[in-house]
């Protein structure tokens, strides 16, 4: 079983599990501030759960080539939707500022 940890805490989950419902459930949000209200439900279309990922995860889906190359996001940021990601092994979530999660530390 897969290890996901966020903000120092880790989940066990199944494996191909969401991440966005696995980060949910143990009520560890994938949104910021108004996100948790205003958001796609894991569409994959408002690009509110971006997170970064350490640690293998399968290639970007068709939904995140397209949203995370939308503004506010670039897709060269190496943030993921944490909606699409399917959690395969164990990983590292980390979650940036901003409405989106787009606000990555320099």
């Amino acid at each position: 079983m897969p290890v996901v940890e966020f903000n120092d805490i880790k989940f066990v989950c199944r494996k191909g599990a969401l991440l966005r419902n696995v980060l949910i459930n143990n009520d560890a949000s994938p949104h910021n501030g108004a996100a948790k209200f205003l958001n796609c439900f894991g569409l994959g279309t408002c690009g509110t759960c971006t997170v970064k990922i350490t640690g293998e995860t399968h290639e970007l889906t068709s939904v995140e080539r397209v949203r995370l190359n939308l503004p506010p996001h670039k897709q060269e940021d190496g943030l993921r939707l944490s909606c699409q990601v399917r959690v395969q092994s164990d990983i590292k979530v980390e979650k940036f500022e901003g409405f989106w999660g787009q606000e990555i530390p320099k």
